[in-house]
């Protein structure tokens, strides 16, 4: 029989752990943790950094923990003066060519760098710096790279061409001289970045971070000539308690009204309003194509600007099947400055309205069409990350945690459990189904039913083949983007085979875990994290009375009395987009 575990020992500890699990992994599963900064728990090894060294009994060798499996019998030692003194000369190394500029980044007090010098009590240069001077890239408008804090862990270079298959960077030079960069040596906006961020959200250092615009957002709560409104997207709420010690997804929806409030917005909406708007619109194109015939199959979701940017530059064969239907974002900035505007006469001219994403490609939506002006104004005027709204937050003395609950409010701020679950892999896609079974039936699914389990999960791609009035609908979802092509092949293959398509219905998340793992979101995310915060949503949307965005009040006022029916002249113009063929590469 072939042996499924291994047994040794760590630090004296006995271990059994499955075959072909690393030093590292199996050091944690005893709670002893090796010290590494290229190693992280998305990613397969690259032993880049050298600080995850060990001892083994019985050999001179000191292999890497992160790259190296443990072995039957293997006896291993992780911690000693020897393999500690090694560790400090390789950090000391690392930090001669780093820049010392802690108090002005990005990552300051949140960097692993940082936190590692400070854990081996490096105070002073030991090694004499050589820092190269590079100018950032800001050429995005959503994420800077500062090249000079680069410690070539790889990390940023590994997500993006493995888990996001974008390949816009890569290692260039050699040596000393070896740098991260975007392939060919162009800035960041002439490569196929497509701004999801998720090369932040992995590096360890400063190197990589959201274009922050705190400052803007300040100077704007400040101009008494402007009616400052903001909305929060759903993952939001389940997030950014992380940032004041509140465990992985905890719903903080009411605090986070609350301090909007405080730091000085007048009005206070909530993006999941707009998520079931988004869900009205997007199901009507689902009907409209399944059951009458008007346009390609299978339709595909077009919420995450980072997807659409990859769409237009990787697939635009696709662009019949793209959703047309706005992200809830646009939505919500147009209403806002449209509907609310008229309700309460305020002029839109003056209304500056902020988003709080998870994501770093929103930056990009605010200008990607003209249908983004679609209030005769720019919908929505900027946009900060989670981590941007924690580090306002901080910055306001607000005592975030004795905050009471507030509510939004109403006209853009009631919304359904279908809303919340957007920010969760899937959950675009079971909240359409939703409405779509209801918009086929004329009746909802039956409470057993609603949760719509086989699209939830974190696996790469999921499907699903689901009885609606006795018709089979097909439906698939992705996240990550190195899983899409697995589904658009075998849409191409059907094709050009002139076949049924397998799937009626497509959601593609760029981030892996969707919008919850965006590259907006605190640090430190992996599977485990990604697992709680979905969780949060979930239980949020489980807790709802109202749980079907067709259902939502203000959605059903908000056609009755302002847009008319789904699809209509009025709903497409404010409601709807575009999309168009673009080169990977600028040029």
């Amino acid at each position: 029989m072939i042996a499924t575990s291994v047994k040794a020992k760590i630090n004296g500890l006995p271990v059994e752990v499955p075959v072909g699990t690393s030093i590292l992994e199996a050091a944690r599963s005893v709670q002893v943790e090796i010290p590494t900064l290229c190693k992280h728990r998305d990613l397969m090894p690259t032993a880049a950094c050298g600080l995850c060294i060990v001892k083994v009994s019985n050999s001179r060798r000191l292999p890497r923990a992160c790259a190296t499996a443990i072995e039957e019998g293997m006896e291993v030692w992780t911690h000693d003066a020897e393999l500690t003194r090694v560790r400090r000369t390789t950090l000391e190394l690392i930090l001669s060519n780093h820049p010392n500029a802690c108090l002005t980044c990005g990552r300051n007090g949140d960097c692993e760098l940082q936190g590692m010098a400070a854990d081996f009590g490096i105070r002073q240069d030991c090694i004499p710096r050589y820092v190269r001077e590079l100018e950032p890239d800001t050429s995005t408008g959503s994420i800077v790279m500062d090249f000079s804090k680069c410690i070539k862990c790889g990390r940023c270079i590994e997500v993006c061409q493995e888990k996001q298959n974008v390949w816009a960077l890569s290692f260039l030079q050699r040596g000393i001289q070896t740098r991260m960069a975007p392939a060919g040596d162009i800035s960041l906006s002439e490569s196929p970045c497509i701004r999801c961020g998720q090369c932040s959200a992995h590096c360890p250092t400063g190197a990589i971070v959201e274009n922050d615009e705190t400052a803007t957002v300040w100077e704007a709560l400040r101009d008494p000539d402007k009616y400052c409104t903001v909305q929060i997207a759903p993952s939001v709420r389940v997030a950014l308690g992380e940032a004041f010690g509140y465990p992985p997804g905890t719903d903080l929806t009411g605090k986070i009204y609350a301090v909007l409030r405080r730091l000085g917005f007048k009005a206070v909406f909530d993006t999941t309003f707009a998520a079931d708007l988004t869900i009205i619109e997007e199901a009507s194109e689902f009907v409209q194509r399944f059951v009458h015939g008007k346009g390609e199959l299978p339709l595909i979701t077009s919420c995450c600007p980072a997807w659409v940017d990859f769409m237009e530059k990787r697939y635009s064969d696709f662009l019949p099947n793209f959703s047309t239907a706005k992200s809830p974002q646009q939505m919500l900035g147009v209403m806002a400055k449209t509907y609310f505007a008229e309700q309460e006469g305020i002029d839109p001219a003056r209304i500056y309205q902020v988003s709080v994403m998870p994501c770093t490609a929103k930056k990009y939506e605010l200008e990607r069409t003209d249908e983004m002006f679609a209030s005769g104004h720019q919908d929505v005027d900027v946009v900060l990350t989670t981590r941007e709204l924690a580090r306002m937050i901080k910055q306001s003395g607000i005592a975030f945690k004795e905050l009471a609950d507030q509510e939004a409010d109403s006209v853009l701020g009631t919304y359904s459990g279908a809303g919340v679950i957007f920010g969760a892999t899937g959950g675009v896609m079971e909240a359409a189904l939703r409405t779509a079974y209801h918009r086929i039936t004329g009746k909802n699914l039956e409470k057993e039913a609603i949760d719509i389990l086989p699209v939830r999960g974190l696996e790469g791609v999921r499907s699903a083949t689901l009885n609606v009035a006795g018709n089979e609908v097909r439906v698939a979802v992705a996240h990550g983007l190195n899983h899409v092509e697995t589904l658009l092949n075998q849409v191409r293959a059907a094709r050009e085979r002139n076949e049924e398509p397998p799937y009626h219905f497509i959601e593609v998340m760029a981030c892996p875990g969707g919008c919850i793992g965006g590259g907006g979101q605190p640090y430190g995310v992996c599977d485990e994290l990604r697992k709680q915060r979905i969780q949060g949503l979930m239980q949020s949307d489980a807790a709802m009375p109202l749980r079907f965005s067709h259902e939502n009040p203000e959605i059903q006022t908000l056609y009755r009395d302002f847009l008319g029916e789904p699809l209509g002249e009025k709903a497409h113009k404010l409601l709807h987009t575009r999309y168009a063929a673009r080169a990977a590469y600028k040029r």
